[in-house]
C-alpha cells in the first residue's frame, strides 16, 4: 500500500495560495538606487493584477533608523532576511535596473535555487544569460 508523500512547506504555501484564489505574487529586487524604477514596476505589475512586494526602504538615503552605524548594520541584516522571506513568498521575481550588485546577484541565485522564475527589466544584466 502506497502512502502519499507529505507536502513540503513550499508546496503547502502554493496550495494555500491556490485555494485562496490569490493572484500571482511578484517580488521586486534590485539596487536601491532604482527605487523610482521599482515604484514604476510596482504600478505596472499591480495594474496587471499581481500582488507586489518590494524593498521597504532605501538605506542609502538618510534616516534616523539607520543613523547609528551599528544599528544600521543590524537593520541591514534584518532587511536582507526579510527580503529573502519575500522571495520565498512570491511566485516570481522581477529584477529592476540596468545594474546587478552583489546583493541582487545573491537574491537572483536564491530565487533560482527555489525554482522561482526571474524576469528582468533589462535582460542583458542577467548573470546567467
Amino acid at each position: 500500500m502506497s502512502h502519499p508523500q507529505p507536502l513540503t512547506p513550499e508546496a503547502k504555501l502554493a496550495d494555500a495560495k491556490k485555494r485562496l484564489g490569490l493572484p500571482r505574487i511578484v517580488v521586486i529586487c534590485g539596487s536601491t538606487r532604482f527605487m523610482a524604477e521599482m515604484a514604476e514596476a510596482d504600478l505596472r505589475e499591480a495594474g496587471a493584477g499581481r500582488i507586489v512586494v518590494k524593498p521597504g526602504c532605501d538605506m542609502k538615503s538618510s534616516h534616523e533608523l539607520w543613523s547609528d552605524p551599528a544599528e544600521a548594520q543590524a537593520l541591514k541584516v534584518r532587511l536582507d532576511d526579510l527580503h529573502r522571506a519575500k522571495i520565498r513568498l512570491a511566485d516570481e521575481v522581477l529584477v529592476v535596473g540596468d545594474y546587478i550588485g552583489d546583493s541582487t546577484r545573491a537574491e537572483i541565485a536564491y530565487a533560482r535555487s527555489l525554482g522561482k522564475p526571474v524576469r528582468f527589466t533589462h535582460p542583458e544584466v542577467d548573470p546567467d544569460a
